[in-house]
């Protein structure tokens, strides 16, 4: 009994600090089992867990009173007849356990843990075009509020996870997961308050907070909570795009764009390819086929319905007229980097495109790299390829956008399990 005791405790201790880490974090298998609730429960109760665990162990190498004087004369471990070489083993044996949960408490708790690997920058500093440095070719989220607009490089957000700022007078959360290649915004107003989060660690690969408060568990990909005080609750999503720098800028002249915090400046240069899909971490690494669980998607969600556009195909048909739901959507790609999704309502009417070379009789405007326009088979208007009408009868008139993602598709499908897809299998 006295050594069941002893094996228990130990096995409590060990199993405390690992598994606690490694069903939120992407261990070999650990992301693929619905295990979030048994992580929460064990993150919660970890310290009493531990002093448990500590006392088992302590009471029976301490405290155990044996029944009878010939149990307490039988050691706990048992085998030929003691000697003081042979009695120092268990000693040995259970220092060297001692000095195994030392190392594993440390890296669990100190290394492996999600906000010990990925900070908040320290500085944000923000720079206007004149000033940026960012190459114009990243990647950017791009948020627009109040008339106020920012973008964010992923190539800085990848890394940290999250940014938090004001744009407009209004707190945003800027999210985003490589894993899952997942650009949110969301607002951090929780209960009517301001919230504080913290990487925690992944669900199904999507990365995951905790907030200050509750500290419910909050996932990325949807800000819906999923463990915790506020489990059900959601975030407030903010509209968002992806675009590169050059194409906001052209529609945001006078954005701020988020530069590199110097301190960072390795982790950054680790997801220096991660735009265009040719990194090497097979995490985020870009399948090139089709309907692959890496395969980049745009998904489209419209009421309850969601629907993925297989990117390959995107590049190869630029110009999607689709319905989802009850809304007529517009999909269009203006290079291999760029995609933009707008409804294609206008006055109650449901207009249908086509697109075409600029026409040079056309007022000049700020044109991504295909130098194409738009120009609707209703009134032949013509219209730029963010959904601004520059000539004909809708002339000023502005389609509206609907939020849209670029995403990995074993994301896109686990995160919408409804969706249907778009683009041959």
């Amino acid at each position: 009994m006295r050594r069941l005791l002893l094996v228990i405790g130990i096995l409590l201790l060990f199993a405390t600090e690992i598994l606690r880490v490694y069903f939120i974090m992407p261990f070999p298998g650990s992301q693929h089992a619905n295990t979030i609730d048994l992580a929460y429960l064990i993150d919660r109760h970890r310290i009493g867990l531990r002093l448990f665990g500590l006392f088992l162990v302590l009471w029976s190498l301490f405290f155990w009173s044996p029944p009878t004087r010939a149990a307490r004369s039988t050691p706990i471990f048992r085998g030929p007849s003691p000697t003081r070489k042979r009695s120092l083993g268990p000693k040995i044996a259970l220092a060297i356990v001692a000095l195994f949960y030392v190392a594993i408490f440390y890296f669990f708790n100190f290394r492996f843990e999600a906000d010990k690997m990925f900070y908040q920058p320290r500085n944000k500093i923000f720079a206007t075009a004149a000033t940026n440095t960012i190459d114009p070719r990243r990647l950017v989220i791009g948020v627009v509020i109040n008339h106020q607009a920012r973008a964010y490089p992923i190539q800085l957000i990848g890394y940290h996870h999250q940014v938090q700022d004001t744009i407009g007078n209004t707190p945003v959360m800027i999210t985003y997961c490589t894993v899952c290649r997942t650009g949110r915004v969301y607002s951090p107003m929780v209960n009517g308050k301001q919230e504080n989060f913290r990487l925690v660690g992944m669900d199904h690969f999507n990365a995951m907070f905790e907030d200050a408060t509750t500290n419910s568990w909050w996932r990325q990909a949807t800000g819906l909570a999923i463990a915790g005080p506020l489990k059900n609750a959601r975030l407030n999503e903010i509209p968002s795009s992806q675009s590169t720098l050059a194409e906001w800028l052209q529609q945001y002249p006078d954005s701020k764009i988020l530069q590199p915090d110097t301190t960072y400046a390795k982790h950054y240069a680790a997801l220096v390819n991660y735009d265009n899909g040719m990194i090497d971490g097979s995490l985020e690494k870009r399948d090139s086929g089709s309907w692959k669980a890496k395969s980049w998607v745009v998904g489209v969600i419209s009421g309850h319905q969601a629907k993925a556009y297989d990117w390959n195909w995107l590049t190869k048909h630029p110009l999607i007229q689709d319905t989802i739901g009850n809304q007529p959507i517009l999909l269009y790609l203006s290079d291999t980097a760029n995609f933009i999704v707008l409804s294609r309502i206008v006055d109650g009417q449901t207009l249908y495109f086509s697109s075409v070379a600029q026409p040079r009789s056309s007022p000049p405007v700020a044109q991504p790299r295909s130098g194409n326009v738009l120009i609707d088979s209703s009134t032949h208007s013509i219209w730029t390829p963010e959904g601004r009408c520059i000539s004909g009868a809708l002339k000023d008139r502005q389609l509206q956008p609907v939020q849209s993602y670029q995403e990995f598709w074993h994301s896109w499908s686990y995160f919408h399990p409804q969706t249907t897809s778009y683009g041959i299998h």
